[in-house]
């Protein structure tokens, strides 16, 4: 008697099983759609990705970042593409991400467009939008390269360090007289001399260097590239 009941519960769990997967079945075509879906998402984020690295104005370029763009785009679209046709999948993946917490501080706030960028393009690409996916990214790339090739006149950020005797501010604040932005960060003196960091912004950094140091009881002058938050 326990045999049969086995056999039968057996038989009726791999028809149960049967008949969840066969209620999920996908046709040749949705195979294919997910595979050019997925393909495109890996295609757009790589090219996502190449303007990022391509047009980075940061002080330290960070590889993660840019590989996380790719993933946010191959990754955000099979979660659209699961969720589109179910309003309780819409539902809960809104509940599921409204208790999520991102730690990671983004210091650059145009990282944050990259983000959006990657994320609207797996959106896109998950409702089956390939050709506004196609026009968005090119429009939106190419405006990005655009943009970057402009000749902005921009002066760089940077702290500069100076080691000097005692009593030599005045000459140091005149040799920076030609820097539009100064501003003194820190000042210490003890015994054996001085140091003062000074952030200032400036294109000829060499001509600034030799100004300073051209003033007798400096020791030593450190221009160190900066990036203000």
């Amino acid at each position: 008697m326990p045999t049969l009941l086995s056999a039968a519960n057996s038989t009726y769990t791999k028809s149960t099983l049967a008949a969840l997967f066969a209620n999920q079945t996908i046709s040749t075509d949705s195979w294919l759609t997910i595979l050019v879906s997925l393909v495109l998402a890996f295609g757009v984020g790589l090219f996502i990705y190449w303007i990022y690295r391509t047009n980075y104005r940061g002080v330290m370029y960070n590889n993660n970042f840019g590989l996380t763009l790719v993933l946010m785009t191959l990754i955000t679209t099979p979660v659209v593409m699961c969720i589109r046709d179910s309003i309780q999948l819409s539902m809960g993946m809104v509940g599921a991400l409204s208790i999520v917490r991102f730690r990671t501080a983004v210091k650059d706030p145009l990282d944050t467009a990259y983000m959006f960028w990657a994320l609207t393009m797996g959106i896109l690409l998950g409702a089956g939008q390939f050709f506004l996916t196609a026009m968005v990214t090119v429009g939106i790339g190419a405006l990005i390269i655009v943009i970057g090739q402009l000749k902005f006149r921009q002066m760089n950020a940077y702290l500069l360090v100076v080691h000097y005797a005692p009593g030599l501010e005045s000459q140091i604040n005149g040799a920076l007289k030609g820097v539009r932005v100064s501003q003194v960060k820190s000042k210490t003196v003890s015994r054996n001399g001085a140091e003062m960091t000074i952030e200032l912004r400036v294109d000829k950094q060499d001509a600034l260097l030799n100004r300073v140091l051209s003033i007798e009881g400096v020791q030593d002058a450190t221009l160190v590239a900066y990036q203000p938050e």
